[in-house]
């Protein structure tokens, strides 16, 4: 079987501080096969986007891999001087950024700024160059783009913006692309196009695509795969309809019970009680635990690493051979506490 095009071997994002050094990647492991999109979810300080920074090489200062592996193509790049992984960066990995005013320079034309990418990764002549800055354009829908390669960022649109941002991660077909929230600040409609051309650009280059987000109704269009981060870490990784339809981690079961489902009728969502732990003050053991109903003497001693649960992959005692309690016997386990305690208020109140 032939090596995943990415491979992400026990990375550790630090980042020192005068009271010592915090870990904001924990120990986190995954692989991307070619033409496969990986979702990456979790609350806003999960890790997600520190993880895609690492991955593309720009990650800010203090910031800095502390430990661990990142590989393409079985090439170790996390390592590598900058002038070396600058010149990777853009040509064999593409990036999309969440705001595009933030990735495009007001100050030259859509035009130049892909003329000026390809160059540079290319051997284009400046005619080349533009005639592919216009075949760009038109990949990625924009209307007629003769005309509008020529223009300046704030004469698009929102959606218009983010894809040309897209056009000029695509500009020398990378080999992977890392998406860090795409379509947060876009309406429905221009949410729904931009995850169609994501999911063409796989179909027809091949191209691996990391999708950063937090909506877990643009992973389930979106994504083949999907790994759901918490406190840095990975807490649970398979496929996406099987880890939508059959979430095996408890904060996984939260997330999934937290979103409204067409046709369910319900009181009440779901809710995870608690917040995420600051990187100050992360718990012994699981993460989690403060916040886990079927957490148990384990979860606050050890750290529990990722264990294969039939397709997937979930760090989470639940499924220790030593502990054998499936997630919902340990559920109905805790049901039949809450039901014990609560005839034990009422034969009190009773007295």
């Amino acid at each position: 079987m032939a090596d995943p095009l990415l491979q992400v071997r026990n990375l550790v994002v630090e980042f020192p501080t005068r009271r010592g050094t915090l870990t904001a990647v924990d120990n986190i492991s995954f692989d991307i096969a070619e033409g496969e999109v990986l979702g990456v979810v979790g609350e806003s300080g999960a890790g997600k986007s520190l993880t895609g920074a690492a991955i593309i090489g720009l990650l800010e200062p203090p910031g800095q891999v502390g430990a661990g592996e990142i590989l393409l193509e079985g090439r170790r790049i996390d390592n590598l001087p900058y002038e070396q992984m600058r010149r990777i960066r853009g040509k064999q990995i593409g990036a999309i950024f969440q705001d595009p005013l933030t990735s495009l320079n007001p100050l030259y034309s859509v035009g130049r700024q892909l003329t000026e990418t390809i160059m540079t990764h290319t051997d284009m002549t400046p005619t080349k160059a533009r005639e592919r800055a216009i075949e760009l354009l038109t990949e990625v829908g924009i209307p007629a783009p003769a005309r509008r390669v020529d223009q300046y960022p704030h004469q698009f649109s929102g959606g218009m913006r983010q894809r040309v941002v897209i056009a000029l991660a695509l500009a020398v077909n990378p080999r992977l692309v890392v998406a860090d929230e795409p379509t947060t600040a876009l309406d429905v409609s221009i949410q729904a196009q931009i995850i169609a051309l994501l999911k063409k650009l796989c179909r027809d280059h091949g191209t691996a695509v990391m999708l950063v987000t937090h909506d877990m109704g643009v992973i389930a269009e979106t994504a083949d795969r999907v790994a759901v981060m918490y406190a840095g870490r990975i807490a649970e990784i398979g496929p996406v309809r099987e880890v939508i339809k059959n979430a095996k981690h408890p904060y996984t079961h939260g997330l999934m019970g937290s979103i409204p489902a067409v046709g369910h009728d319900a009181e009440r969502l779901e809710q995870i009680p608690g917040s995420m732990p600051r990187l100050t003050d992360i718990p012994q053991g699981c993460a989690f635990n403060p916040r886990c109903p079927q957490a148990h003497g384990r979860c606050f001693r050890d750290r529990p690493e990722p264990l294969p649960v039939e397709d997937s992959r979930v760090a989470c005692w639940l499924y220790d051979e030593a502990n054998a309690l499936s997630y919902e016997d340990a559920k109905r386990a805790v049901a039949a506490k809450e039901q014990v305690s609560e005839a034990q208020l009422e034969e009190q109140a009773n007295v």
